[in-house]
């Protein structure tokens, strides 16, 4: 758990998805860092597990047959806990290699995307807000394209 309360959980994941210790570090520097740039010091639980689990959560809580690459939580929308979120290592590696950049930024990324949702946006249904967000945030915290924007690029080019 980092000084701010929040924390990020590596699920048991085979051997070619595992952390290094310098990643686990950096992963939750990066916590820390969006829970008091982002979320005004409110902690947040990130778990890292594989696309079985987010399957699995998909199709029980959004009714999608899928593994998607993030799922959000929010909490009950006390002053504490923002929430939680679970993110597949499995989705962020192979989007990494689509998207040419390394696993860690696909991550941050990730919990970028995450915890913007915990914080109440809805890229769905917000006219644009979170994407604003994210684009200003992903320039702020120096990381590759965000989800929206890719996914804004492949609708134009589809």
């Amino acid at each position: 758990m980092s000084a701010d309360g929040s924390s990020l959980l590596f699920r048991s994941l085979p051997r070619e998805l595992t952390f290094a210790p310098e990643e686990k570090r950096a992963l939750r520097s990066f916590g820390h860092a969006l829970s008091t740039r982002i979320a005004n010091g409110r902690p947040f639980t990130c778990v890292i597990s594989d696309d079985s689990e987010l399957r699995q959560l998909n199709s029980a809580f959004l009714g999608h047959d899928y593994a998607t690459d993030v799922l959000s939580f929010p909490s009950d929308g006390g002053a504490g806990d923002l929430g939680d979120l679970i993110i597949s290592a499995e989705r962020a590696q192979a989007q990494a290699l689509k998207f040419g950049h390394n696993r860690l930024d696909e991550i941050r990324i990730l919990m970028l995307h995450g915890i913007l949702h915990l914080t109440g946006m809805d890229h769905e249904n917000d006219s644009s807000e979170m994407e604003r967000a994210e684009r200003k945030w992903r320039v702020d915290l120096k990381l590759p394209a965000s989800l929206i924007a890719r996914a804004s690029s492949t609708r134009m080019h589809s």
